[in-house]
């Protein structure tokens, strides 16, 4: 496979290593698998309101089928895709996730629910562009952050894609959703700070964002939240209603839980029990252990994730893979904080496992892109000799240390082409 650089010349190459992650994939199926069954259980009690709607037990269970068919290809033309032509597709990508995002608001193709508007129309159902968002930013990060003219000591190389995450985050918070806009905050630092950033221009970020971050929490709705957040059971009737169950599934499931289908939070006591907080059903049904073998699983995924990524040798696909990982991990850690306690509810589902499209789409297409990714070694030899000795120059006169394994294994690579 070959792409061009700057100077024209054809110069990428793609050498098999190894053959896709097994475990990887092993544990995802895992997870699916898991995600649905705990779909059917938590939706399969028919309130007289459901009933009225002639939504039957096997409903949302379908539905979900259904996504997991659509994702399933999805995963694949990800694990098909060349990965030079997903480098040069980056800006085009975020582009298009920024119109649609921009969708949501018009009539017609926006879709609104529960005072939100985070949905466009897509047959035969509904598709939340802010999950692609962060799937778009995750791949423009991973090649911004590979160019030769990124410079971890250079405050204009910083700033330029927090820019664009800003200009994103504006028209999430219209719609609103506060846990969208979070998430891709946690995603985008957590990727720069991973390039090597200096500290202190996250730092001086983050200080000139709390008056922004202030009043967007002194929205009265978010307020309230964050208050019974705090104290949930000075209102358990009310705004800590939702947190207050959980804590009850928790305390109900002990060590081994209640037992498969033996939920007694889903009967309409747990809100959202099937979407952002099926994890207090997990531990409610299966207990501390199974609850932690689920954390495990996502661990392992993460894992797996930074392994592949040590794998490579080009700064595009290391940044990417490690984006990807990041990606799910940081989703899933959000929800798990929500449901137990630790972090307001964000209203963000659990990778795999929640009753959500859009987001299920979305991770299982960034799985095939990481068993792309372990399935061969993508190499650039992009920049020339002086450019090399320049980034390390200038990393070892910031920080002090050498740089990180793949980059040494990448400009060995390139010095040697070079010579």
């Amino acid at each position: 496979m070959m792409f061009r650089n700057q100077e024209g010349a054809d110069t990428t190459q793609f050498t098999p290593y190894s053959q896709n992650d097994k475990l990887l994939l092993f544990v995802t199926l895992l997870l699916i698998v898991f995600g649905a069954l705990m779909i059917y259980s938590s939706t399969s009690v028919i309130t007289p309101v459901l009933a009225k709607k002639r939504i039957t037990e096997f409903y949302y269970f379908k539905k979900h089928i259904f996504t997991i068919v659509i994702g399933f290809g999805f995963l694949f033309l990800a694990y098909q895709i060349k990965l030079p032509f997903l480098k040069r597709m980056a800006i085009p990508l975020l582009i298009f996730s920024f119109v649609l995002l921009v969708l949501v608001f018009l009539p017609g193709i926006g879709v609104a629910a529960g005072g939100a508007k985070r949905w466009i129309k897509l047959w035969p159902s509904t598709f939340q562009p802010s999950e692609l968002v962060k799937l778009s930013m995750v791949i423009f990060l991973a090649k911004y952050m590979s160019m030769p003219h990124y410079r971890t000591d250079s405050f204009v190389s910083f700033i330029k894609p927090v820019f664009i995450m800003i200009l994103f985050q504006i028209i999430i918070l219209k719609q609103p959703d506060f846990g969208a806009a979070m998430s891709l905050a946690f995603l985008t630092f957590a990727m720069l700070f991973l390039s090597g950033v200096k500290l202190r221009y996250l730092a001086s970020l983050s200080v000139f964002s709390l008056p922004i971050l202030y009043k967007l929490i002194m929205e009265p709705y978010r307020l309230k939240r964050v208050t019974c957040f705090l104290d949930p059971w000075k209102d358990p009737q009310g705004c800590g209603f939702q947190l207050v169950q959980s804590f009850i599934a928790f305390g109900s499931g002990g060590l081994t839980g209640v037992g498969l289908g033996s939920s007694k939070q889903k009967l309409s006591y747990l809100p959202e029990s099937h979407t952002d907080f099926i994890f207090s059903i997990i531990g409610e049904e299966f207990g501390f252990i199974g609850a932690s073998v689920v954390i495990a699983l996502f661990l392992i995924l993460f894992i797996r994730g930074i392994y592949i990524a040590s794998k490579t040798n080009d700064g595009f696909v290391y940044y990417l893979a490690v984006g990807l990982s990041l990606m799910i991990s940081l989703q899933a850690l959000i929800n798990f904080a929500a449901a137990t306690g630790i972090v307001p509810t964000k209203g963000l589902p659990l990778p795999f496992i929640s009753y959500g499209g859009s987001s299920l789409l979305m991770n299982m297409a960034a799985i095939g892109i990481l068993l792309n990714i372990s399935k061969g070694d993508y190499r650039s030899t992009a920049l020339n000799s002086n450019e090399i000795v320049l980034r390390r120059r200038a990393r070892r006169n910031v920080y002090g240390i050498r740089e990180p394994h793949a980059n040494r294994v990448q400009n060995r690579g390139e010095l040697s082409s070079t010579l």
